[in-house]
């Protein structure tokens, strides 16, 4: 039993990949440092990431997997689901091992298993694009939060920095404690130091625009007007927009008191 431990990654997890096929020695399980458990049973074999190793990995992908599958693998990481290591390294030595393209053999497990997790990603990325809402702040900076299923943050920034282009903007995941920053010229993505008992992260009422309560109550208003009573179909309405993304929307807050 091999348990191969690594810093949480894709680098990393590429990284445990080399490492695993140079000592011929396949994982049965793979974990992030910080939360790995030592086997009384096995060996616990800790990777450092090392980029080259990484690339080496990723350009032999290149060569045998199509751009799509190249991104189903990278969205399989971003899935986050118990276990996903695992199914990535399976995936990749199903690639290495077969002569022939594996990317349409649903019979794996793997395979079938990256292509379910590449999809969810995909649809909880185009949620995300579509929900946020920004708060505008004092100091002319656009702010949102968001807590999605899946890590999408990295795959949405691209959205935002060309719609919003003209703007400085800040989007910040609050169940992972991290966001991206678009300052005019790029994006950083941002670490905050926060208690784990700290999850909600928003502007103060204090430092929020002058204008944002207008903002929001005239979007809530267009809603009320465009929102036609005798076509309501809750049904529908709730699979296009399920109920966990109504915190991100301004026509679903509750209504200020005149």
């Amino acid at each position: 039993m091999h348990l191969y431990t690594y810093d949480g990654s894709f680098e990393g997890l590429l990284t445990v990949v080399f490492e695993a096929f140079e000592r011929k020695a396949w994982p049965t399980s793979i974990e992030q440092e910080h939360l790995a458990q030592p086997s009384m049973f096995g060996q616990t074999i800790p990777v450092l990431t090392d980029e080259e190793k990484a690339n080496r990995v990723w350009q032999g992908l290149q060569k045998k997997l199509s751009v799509g599958a190249q991104q189903a693998l990278y969205h399989t990481y971003l899935w986050e689901q118990p276990g996903f290591e695992q199914v990535i390294f399976d995936y990749i030595k199903l690639v290495f091992s077969s002569a022939e393209n594996v990317e349409g053999n649903y019979a794996a497990p793997c395979v079938l298993q990256v292509t379910q997790a590449a999809k969810q990603v995909h649809r909880e990325k185009h949620r995300m694009e579509a929900f946020v809402r920004f708060q505008k702040t004092a100091d002319e900076l656009y702010f949102a939060t968001i807590s999605p299923d899946f890590n999408v943050l990295p795959l949405i920034v691209h959205h935002f920095e060309k719609r919003y282009a003209d703007q400085r903007w800040a989007i910040y995941d609050t169940l992972r404690r991290y966001g991206a920053f678009y300052d005019l010229h790029q994006v950083s993505l941002v670490h905050l130091e926060l208690p784990v008992n700290q999850r909600r992260v928003s502007p103060a009422a204090e430092t929020m625009h002058e204008e944002e309560d207008k903002y929001q109550q005239l979007w809530q208003v267009y809603f009320d007007n465009v929102n036609i009573p005798e076509r309501k179909n809750p049904k529908l309405h709730l699979r296009h927009i399920p109920k966990r993304y109504w915190k991100y929307l301004s026509e679903k807050q509750p209504r200020q008191l005149k």
